[in-house]
C-alpha cells in the first residue's frame, strides 16, 4: 500500500471508490479518485449536484467508509481504524463546517464551542471557547441559544467550534448554502481569515465558482470522478 509521498502532504486519497446498492443494482458514487493536499493548502471541490462532492468529503474525513481505495489523514491510514478510532482522529485533527450548522439546540453558543474541547479533555475549555467566540465577533452572544441567533451568527458559532480545537484540516461543505449573499460573503471572509491565521488546511465543497476561486486549487468533479483541476491562486511559500 502506498505511503504518503511528501512530508507536506496532510491528506491523501488513492483509488477512492464508493458504491451503494440501489434497486437497479450497484451504483458508483465515487469512482477511483486520487488526490493529495498539502499542509496549509486551500482546495475547493466543485461540480453539479450528484457529482460526488459531499461523498468525497465524508470519506476524506473518515465519516464514511469507502468500498475501495485508501485515505491517509496526517499520515494515518483510515482503513486500519475502527469507528471509534476514526472518531478519535477527527476529534484531534479535524474541524467541520456544514451548510446546516449542526449546533446543539439545548446548548448556548459558548457551550457549543466548548463541547469539542470538553470531549477532548482540554484543560481550559471555557476560557478557550470565549477567546474563539471573540475572534468571530460573538463575545456578546456567548449566552444565547441557537434559536436566538441569526443564520450568520449560527454559522460563525459553527466556525468557532471548528477552529477551537486547532485542527490540521478543516472540511467545509457548502458553508454559505443557507445564508443570504451578504451574510454568506461575510462568513466566508471570516473563514478564510481564520484559515490563514491558523495555517489550517482547508477542503471546501461548493457549487459557487466565485467562492471556489478564493482557494489555491479547484478540483472539478463529475459522475464521481475528478475531471479537471485549476489553480486560480498563485503558489506561495511552496
Amino acid at each position: 500500500m502506498m505511503r504518503m509521498n511528501s512530508p507536506n502532504t496532510v491528506l491523501k486519497a488513492e483509488q477512492l471508490t464508493k458504491q451503494v446498492t440501489s434497486p437497479e443494482g450497484a451504483l458508483t458514487i465515487l469512482d477511483h479518485v486520487d488526490l493529495a493536499v498539502r499542509q496549509g493548502e486551500s482546495v475547493a471541490v466543485v461540480g453539479v449536484s450528484g457529482a460526488g462532492k459531499s461523498t468525497l468529503l465524508g470519506l476524506l474525513a473518515g465519516l464514511d467508509v469507502p468500498t475501495g481505495g485508501e485515505v491517509w489523514l496526517d499520515e494515518q491510514p483510515l482503513s486500519v481504524l475502527d469507528e471509534d478510532g476514526r472518531a478519535a482522529l477527527r476529534a484531534d485533527r479535524v474541524g467541520f463546517v456544514f451548510q446546516s450548522f449542526h449546533l446543539v439546540p439545548a446548548l448556548t453558543a459558548l457551550e457549543n464551542v466548548m463541547l469539542p474541547l470538553e470531549l477532548g479533555g482540554h484543560p481550559h475549555p471555557e476560557r478557550t471557547a470565549r477567546e474563539t467566540l471573540a475572534k468571530v465577533g460573538l463575545a456578546a452572544r456567548a449566552g444565547h441559544y441557537p434559536h436566538q441567533l441569526s443564520g450568520g451568527e449560527k454559522q460563525r458559532v459553527a466556525i468557532a467550534r471548528a477552529f477551537v480545537v486547532e485542527p490540521k484540516v478543516l472540511f467545509a461543505d457548502e458553508p454559505t448554502g443557507n445564508l443570504d449573499h451578504r451574510t454568506g460573503r461575510n462568513v466566508i471572509d471570516l473563514l478564510f481569515r481564520l484559515n490563514r491565521e491558523a495555517g489550517t488546511t482547508l477542503v471546501l465543497v461548493t457549487h459557487d465558482l466565485k467562492l471556489a476561486r478564493r482557494c489555491r486549487r479547484i478540483l472539478h468533479m463529475d459522475a464521481g470522478r475528478i475531471t479537471g483541476e485549476e489553480s486560480p491562486q498563485p503558489e506561495t511559500g511552496a
